[in-house]
């Protein structure tokens, strides 16, 4: 019967279980990374802790195999080999992640931004405006407080659904008029 030693064993569970583990968080996006949420320089620990993990299993196996060295020499090959893998994985886990697209923007994030009127808001109805933000225009309907003619500028004070509330801007102080004020030009 053919026997395998006890530290072969152990690196070669280390190197297939922390080895699938990894594969796994990186093709689902980090599935165990939410159970421990936690992380180093903006990359989840847990790609990190599977990559030492894997090349631990790797390099005690090189050590055993290849140098016919054991115990805690294959130990202390694992090891090396181990930190070496996390700091590759964190280098490019690290890059990954600058790498990722800046989140979109949100109807909450116009709040304070001046809005076209493009067609009239009468009070407590919706009408229609213009907004530039992300580098483009993007239209939204929008409702108000008070009358808002077409073709002025009005000022976003919140967000009503996937619409947006908006109040005259007046021409002292550049602040959104009272309900009930006049249109300024």
């Amino acid at each position: 019967m053919f026997q395998i030693p006890v530290d072969d064993f152990i690196f070669v569970v280390c190197a297939l279980i922390g080895g699938g583990l990894l594969l796994i968080t990186v093709l689902v996006d980090d599935v165990l990374g939410a159970v421990f949420d936690f992380d180093l320089g903006g990359v989840s620990l847990m790609p990190l802790l599977l990559s030492f993990v894997s090349m631990f299993g790797v390099g005690g196996l090189f050590a055993s195999q290849v140098l016919e060295v054991h115990g805690a020499q294959a130990a202390m090959w694992g090891v090396g080999f181990g930190l070496v893998g996390l700091g590759i994985a964190y280098v490019i886990f690290s890059t990954l992640r600058r790498a990722e697209a800046p989140a979109p923007f949100s109807t909450r994030d116009l709040i304070g931004r001046d809005a076209f009127v493009q067609v009239a808001i009468p009070a407590g109805k919706y009408g229609s405006v213009l907004v530039k933000a992300e580098g483009q225009t993007h239209e939204y309907s929008a409702t108000a407080a008070s009358d808002i003619p077409a073709g002025i500028v009005a000022r976003v004070s919140g967000v009503a659904g996937s619409g947006l509330i908006v109040a005259l801007v007046s021409a002292a102080g550049d602040q959104p008029a009272e309900s009930g004020g006049s249109p300024s030009a």
